[in-house]
């Protein structure tokens, strides 16, 4: 087990870097050539920075253990609400700003189309078109919206189109490079950790992959927490369940037939529409999360994970 662990450590780790390099190769490529900011802003940095979860989601789909692909996305969606608001709030109050409620919106709207899906499951071409093709409008209407604000990209890439050229190809190869191995690597970990531990590869997929994936919003949700810039903090969160749902489960599905697990069906999609629900009032009513709801939403995450081994995660 130990093995299995440092593999899909190592794994997690190649992915993270392997996604950081492609995205400032790609950024600095698309800036030397002359594409707006924007463009590279809403599909280059989108793309790139949810890279990790989209090659695991892929690969596991290939590999034929859905149970993680899935459980990649949900579990991932319940985190970034639980834990990846959770952590920086007990540092810093946060509070969405007006823009942040037509994506949330979005976000609801697309967790209900998730759940409506999985119940017409296993998920193949026709839910992948469904996806996909509200992916594409949304994207769209970001587009649209992007306009009207801030022509910059995060400050975090700190890339320039005067990157030398060798060092740009360099990246985009080590990330085109480092991204499927890293996603091999952990997902065979992963099962390999399922195994020993005799729980399902759907447990380990909602736990630890989604936790690792989730660790770069993580960093910049607390990054953007600390600065008071609380309504990226929220809205990167929104962003990447957005993404999650409509980009990477739709390209997923296209490698399908991915079999939806009954415990989704019964539990994990509830417990992910239940933390859309949860921002409501915080994204449309405007309350702050404070110290006490970042406590409350870590101790609902712990909840979520212990029932989650104590309860239908044992294979037979």
């Amino acid at each position: 087990m130990v093995l299995d662990l440092v593999l899909a450590g190592v794994g997690l780790v190649i992915l993270l870097l392997a996604g950081d390099v492609l995205v400032r190769g790609a950024v600095a490529l698309s800036l030397r050539l002359g594409i707006p900011v924007l463009i590279v802003s809403l599909t280059v940095v989108s793309f790139g920075t949810s890279a990790p979860e989209l090659l695991i989601s892929i690969q596991a789909a290939l590999d034929g253990v859905p149970g993680i692909a899935v459980g990649n996305v949900v579990g991932s969606n319940i985190a970034n609400v639980l834990m990846v608001l959770g952590v920086p709030a007990l540092i810093a109050s946060m509070s969405p700003g007006h823009s942040s409620k037509r994506s949330y919106y979005q976000m609801l709207f697309a967790s209900l189309v998730l759940v409506a899906v999985c119940f017409f499951g296993p998920l193949h071409f026709w839910q992948a078109a469904v996806l996909l093709g509200l992916f594409g409008v949304m994207l769209a209407d970001a587009f649209a919206q992007g306009r009207n604000g801030d022509d910059a990209l995060p400050d975090e890439l700190d890339v320039s189109p005067g990157m030398p050229v060798w060092k740009m190809a360099a990246l985009i190869v080590a990330g085109l490079i480092g991204l499927p191995v890293g996603a091999q690597l952990l997902i065979d970990g992963a099962v390999g950790v399922s195994r020993t531990l005799g729980v399902s590869e759907e447990v380990i997929g909602l736990t630890m992959v989604a936790i690792g994936t989730s660790l770069p919003e993580l960093a910049t949700t607390f990054t953007a927490a600390l600065r008071r810039q609380t309504d990226v903090a929220i809205g990167n969160v929104i962003g990447s369940n957005l993404f999650n749902i409509l980009g990477i489960l739709g390209v997923a599905s296209l490698f399908g037939p991915i079999p939806i697990d009954p415990a989704f069906l019964t539990r994990d999609l509830w417990v992910m529409l239940a933390c859309a629900l949860v921002l409501a009032p915080f994204v449309l009513g405007g309350w702050r999360i404070g110290k006490r709801w970042g406590v409350a939403f870590l101790a609902l995450y712990a909840i979520y994970i212990f029932a989650l081994f104590a309860q239908g995660g044992v294979t037979a």
